[in-house]
């Protein structure tokens, strides 16, 4: 059966417990940084970061509260990046037939520059990441290993606070929408991103002072581009 991901943000403390338990699990290096004012750290995902929690700050009606957002790959039920890959590299970005996991391979790495960048633009979320060393694509597998072996991905496993679920889509699905009743009566604008499109389905808090602060208004509305890009510029920005 189909899996998929919950990631309930209003359970976020930010300890980045699944930040740096991907990293481990896939054994990806450490990456030089500094600090630029900010705890989120490092500022973006990278070829060595397929999870980053994105800090930033929003003013609710008088209140100051920090808002997080552990970034990954959405995991499309209609990947536009294996679309476009399609013509001049079918085999390079696979969907895992069990579990519908989006999976790029190594033969990404025999893509041109130019090929990686358009399949990179065409993520709505803005999450492949290329290594300028080895030219492989790369972005979170949802742990296909391990959900192969019977066991959760990692990042779940690691959350301590309930923020990260994994199970059968239909059942993750039904948990997000329960989840949500409860958080709007303490966060009216609280909503779920995409949950008909993804397999990695979030609810946020407070979408809107990102949003705005792109000008936009009208959050229901927006394609996914546009929402979260919205949700993750800021963070980018004050990152930067």
């Amino acid at each position: 059966m189909a899996k998929a991901l919950f990631i309930d943000t209003s359970r976020c403390i930010a300890c980045r417990g699944c930040q740096t338990a991907c990293k481990e699990w896939h054994g990806l290096p450490a990456v030089p940084t500094r600090q630029r004012g900010t705890h989120q750290n490092p500022p973006d995902l990278n070829p060595f970061n397929y999870k980053l929690v994105r800090f930033t700050e929003a003013k609710t009606a008088g209140k100051v509260e920090w808002l997080f957002f552990p970034d990954q790959c959405h995991h499309c039920l209609e990947p536009s990046c294996k679309g476009t890959a399609e013509s001049f590299a079918p085999e390079a970005i696979v969907v895992d037939k069990k579990t519908g996991a989006v999976v790029y391979t190594e033969k990404t790495a025999n893509l041109t520059a130019a090929q990686c960048k358009e399949i990179q633009q065409s993520c709505p979320y803005d999450i492949p990441r290329r290594n300028d060393k080895t030219g492989i694509l790369t972005k979170c597998d949802m742990c296909i290993d391990r959900i192969r072996a019977d066991l959760a991905p990692i990042c779940v496993k690691t959350c301590g606070t309930g923020a990260m679920n994994f199970g059968e889509r239909d059942a993750m699905l039904a948990m997000a929408h329960h989840r949500l009743g409860a958080v709007k009566v303490s966060h009216p604008k609280a909503q779920l991103v995409d949950p008909e499109d993804v397999r990695v389905i979030y609810l946020v808090t407070n979408p809107e002072p990102a949003l705005k602060k792109q000008g936009k208004q009208a959050v229901e509305s927006y394609s996914r581009r546009e929402l979260l890009g919205g949700l993750v510029s800021p963070f980018r920005r004050m990152a930067g």
